[in-house]
């Protein structure tokens, strides 16, 4: 067969099979059967940081030191020492409460458990997990190679690297799951959630956690509501308070196919840092694209055509200075 001729009946090759590969482009994932998770109301936080700190103590960690402040923990944002941080937003004189003019704020960073996680999807050696019956995502340092493509595949910046250690692991929020700790498999809720002493944080089935965000959002403001406290399943209190105006927009319902730590507030989510998703997961183009790409040998073929284009291309080049 002349170069040509192979050249053209590979570049055909290819382009038939991403074609036909492309139909095949997997939808995202469907929550786990009993996805659990976690529902954040900023309305009702206020910024105590007791669940940072049962954090800490559950997971075993010490309190991050800014300067001199010795007395409580000072975690500005997420890292191998802090798994879950309260943040604050601040606009004009933020003298109201949950205001998005002249107001203010708290608001929670931790692993949001995608229901199609881009960290597991990203890992190589499976270092990175979804539990197939709960949802909740862990890792899994006795195979983690630390080649940190978890960080770089999570939209919201939540693994973290041990940069300070010689053998470092990435460290998240694995919902208070993880070995060692389990407290979901005991029947327990997260730590989180328990110390939560207004019930801004509600744990609790992803699917009863979705009703009461619905719930929420139906309510008139200036009502008053028993918030559940603890485990929405079982509350072991109800904080009592004045309705907000809700944004009508449940954090983590579709964003990226969905999370199971779910978000609500009366503050815009873009004001409150989170990133610009599509109900598109991540993970589910992507993956698309690699089987197209790998099916049928598809990669290799356009690489040997490119190889044997770029060499042809060199040859005639070659030629034609010798001939001159």
């Amino acid at each position: 067969m002349k170069r040509r001729d192979f050249l053209k009946a590979t570049l055909g090759g290819t382009a038939a099979t991403l074609c036909a590969t492309s139909v095949e482009a997997r939808p995202n994932l469907e929550p786990a059967p009993q996805a659990v998770g976690m529902l954040f109301d900023s309305t009702l936080c206020v910024g105590c940081k007791a669940c940072v700190s049962k954090c800490k103590e559950v997971n075993d960690m010490p309190p991050v030191i800014d300067g001199d402040k010795t007395t409580w923990d000072s975690a500005r944002d997420l890292s191998d020492q802090t798994l879950n941080v309260i943040k604050v937003y601040r606009d004009g004189n933020a003298t109201t409460k949950d205001s998005e003019v002249d107001g203010y704020c708290f608001e929670k960073r931790s692993c949001m458990h995608c229901v199609d996680p881009g960290c597991v999807s990203v890992c190589p050696c499976t270092a990175m997990r979804q539990d197939k019956v709960t949802g909740i995502v862990t890792h899994h340092p006795d195979v983690c190679i630390g080649c940190r493509n978890c960080m770089v595949g999570c939209p919201y910046n939540v693994p973290q690297f041990e940069y300070n250690k010689l053998f470092g692991q990435i460290r998240k929020c694995e919902l208070c799951n993880q070995p060692g700790v389990e407290r979901i498999n005991k029947g327990q809720m997260t730590g989180c959630a328990e110390a939560c002493p207004t019930g801004s944080t509600l744990f609790g089935p992803r699917e009863a956690l979705l009703e009461e965000a619905r719930r929420r959002m139906q309510l008139k403001p200036g009502e008053l509501y028993r918030y559940p406290m603890g485990d929405i399943t079982r509350p072991y209190n109800y904080h009592e308070k004045i309705v907000p105006t809700y944004k009508q927009h449940i954090w983590g319902e579709k964003e990226a196919g969905g999370t199971s730590v779910m978000h609500i507030s009366s503050v815009s989510f873009d004001k409150l840092g989170m990133p610009p998703l599509e109900e598109r997961s991540a993970a589910s183009i992507a993956e698309s694209v690699q089987h197209s790409v790998y099916s049928f040998m598809a990669l290799p073929a356009l690489a040997l055509a490119g190889l044997t284009y770029t060499v042809r291309k060199n040859t005639r080049d070659h030629d034609e200075g010798d001939d001159q």
